[in-house]
């Protein structure tokens, strides 16, 4: 593809006003795609959106594209934010992150960008994105310069030999599940990869995605931005939900959930302890049980029909760990449902190493999840995200 053809392609980039995602705008801008900058405007507690948003546009007017401004507040707070605390007062532990890169970033906001001109949808996501040739029945990881290869003329051997050309068009808008098929992994820096969010994405949106930092190191993402002289380069990462900022959880919480005092009991039922309501703990969590010991205690389970918490005392504790977990609302990144049981490597915790396990299919989207190896602190609400022994994420769901 050359240079010329490639202007055409036109990229819409998230811009959080963070490092990441101003160095996913320069290197785009570099590989010679026309680069608009968008800043979503969601649903946000403590005010840090105004400095973000700023921050964003001063990465825009540093690097001269366009920018937007996505007002998006009130569909955040009605799938994001209601549906974390909607979570929390069934007693269990939703992840907004993934709810949030589901519904806004590759949902609302990706149709708009579509709906806009965009050719692709940008982010500064941890995360590399592989195409696998249906033709030859491999696959391979796709730089961002690469990728938009596939957007002028993509040439593989077809069945029975000879050349097939598939045009532009037909490859991403006609019949792209029949010629080819997307994947993600692991990012290069496994210490901040982020495919555990991503779960929820399908084929019609990654043929139209780039994730251009998912090949570099935090450390190289910094020297990139510090060397093109971003405003952005010398900034602290953002901690914790986005639409929180600095305020807690618990604290967030309390303004729609009601304080109820339950007991807190250890593992033979005795009252060791009182908790304010089952809603503002989750499964292993260690601070804020108001209980001293010779060793830590962790919720080992909550019972939020009676109120109730139970502890187990030392990380190492056996009520700790899980043989086993329920899948429910699964999705299958290929669009493909796999067989009644198939092997896989299973996440049920964010930057967890990947573990052996099996998977059984019990109906439509419900699902067996039975570890090789028991599993520490398996929240229900959590993700658990399944790759296969190459590295490829297969997709995910909701434990139950």
């Amino acid at each position: 593809m050359d240079a010329k053809d490639l202007k055409k392609s036109v990229v819409f980039v998230m811009m959080s006003g963070g490092v990441d995602s101003s160095v996913a705008a320069f290197l785009l801008q570099k590989q010679g795609y026309k680069v608009i900058g968008c800043f979503i405007r969601g649903y946000n507690v403590d005010g840090c959106q105004e400095k973000e948003s700023e921050d964003a546009r001063r990465v825009v007017e540093y690097l001269n594209i366009p920018f937007y401004v996505v007002d998006l507040e009130n569909e955040y707070k009605k799938l994001v934010v209601d549906y974390t605390v909607r979570s929390y007062k069934e007693g269990i532990t939703p992840n907004p992150d993934v709810m949030c890169n589901k519904e806004i970033k590759f949902g609302l906001f990706f149709k708009k960008a579509i709906e806009l001109g965009a050719d692709y949808v940008a982010t500064g996501h941890y995360v590399r994105l592989g195409f696998r040739d249906i033709f030859r029945g491999t696959g391979r990881l796709l730089a961002p310069a690469a990728r938009s290869g596939l957007g002028s003329r993509l040439i593989r051997p077809a069945y029975g030999g000879g050349q097939a050309e598939l045009a532009s068009e037909t490859f991403r808008s006609k019949t792209p599940e029949k010629l080819a098929s997307f994947y993600l992994r692991e990012a290069k820096d496994k210490n901040k990869d982020q495919s555990y969010f991503l779960w929820t994405l399908k084929q019609n949106q990654l043929k139209r995605c780039l994730f251009p930092i998912g090949d570099y190191e935090k450390p190289v993402v910094r020297k990139i931005a510090k060397k093109a002289g971003l405003p952005t380069a010398e900034k602290k990462d953002s901690q914790g939900i986005c639409f929180l900022g600095k305020v807690p959880m618990e604290v967030f919480l309390k303004k729609f959930i009601s304080p109820k005092k339950g007991k807190i009991v250890n593992l033979e039922g005795k009252k060791i302890g009182e908790h304010q309501g089952v809603y503002f703990y989750t499964i292993g969590q260690r601070h804020g049980l108001g209980i001293a010991g010779k060793r830590p205690f962790y919720v080992a389970e909550k019972d939020a029909v009676n109120n109730v918490i139970k502890v187990a005392q030392g990380s190492d504790d056996q009520n700790l760990f899980k043989k086993e977990a329920y899948l429910k609302a699964v999705n299958w990144i290929s669009g493909e449902v796999p067989k009644e049981k198939m092997e896989v490597l299973a996440r049920v915790r964010y930057r967890q190493p990947l573990s052996p396990a099996s998977l059984y299919k019990l109906k439509a989207d419900s699902y067996k999840l039975i570890f090789d190896s028991s599993q520490k602190f398996v929240a229900p609400g959590q993700s658990a995200v399944l790759y296969n022994k190459k590295g490829e994420m297969l997709g995910g769901g909701i434990i139950s």
